[in-house]
């Protein structure tokens, strides 16, 4: 389908979002961040810059962290997308998503779906990280509201309570 207005064509694009299959018929340049929010409603995924400064619309694709504001949709073709919503089952939080809470490392909601699944790639690669690494693991995600210090605190918080579940 062409857009007559901007001469550009619609195109059917099919990836993997939080383990389900999608198809959508959208400009292929289209942000990955307005796809998921705008054509699949999954708003948890925020904007914060829309320049790939701030991290707050992080997911994982294919595992690796990347910031959906930067990458066209085309490139989510064929991959597999995870988003905040995925993380939370059958209405328990995810770890990460209590230690968050516990710890006061959500406070206004802009970075905090961005700082967790930072997060979750970080204890994914390195479960016992040190504070060092936990800083490193969150450095391209920005927060104007807690200090960090609160965020550290939940991820090692959740760390620390992965180790005693496994």
């Amino acid at each position: 389908m062409t857009d007559s207005r901007e001469g550009r064509a619609r195109a059917e694009i099919s990836f993997a979002v939080n383990g389900e299959p999608k198809t959508v018929h959208v400009y292929p340049m289209e942000r990955l961040l307005d796809v998921l929010r705008q054509h699949l409603q999954l708003t948890g995924t925020k904007e914060g810059c829309g320049e790939g400064e701030c991290g707050s619309c992080a997911v994982l694709m294919d595992g690796i962290l990347v910031n959906s504001c930067l990458v066209p949709v085309l490139q989510a073709a064929g991959s597999s997308v995870i988003t905040i919503e995925r993380l939370a089952e059958g209405g328990t939080l995810h770890l990460l998503q209590e230690a968050f809470l516990e710890c006061g490392g959500a406070q206004c909601g802009i970075c905090t779906p961005g700082m967790i699944l930072a997060a979750v790639h970080l204890l994914n690669g390195t479960p016992e990280p040190t504070t060092e690494e936990i800083r490193e693991g969150l450095s391209g995600n920005l927060c104007r509201c807690t200090g960090y210090s609160q965020i550290v605190d939940a991820v090692a918080e959740a760390a620390a309570r992965r180790r005693t579940t496994a």
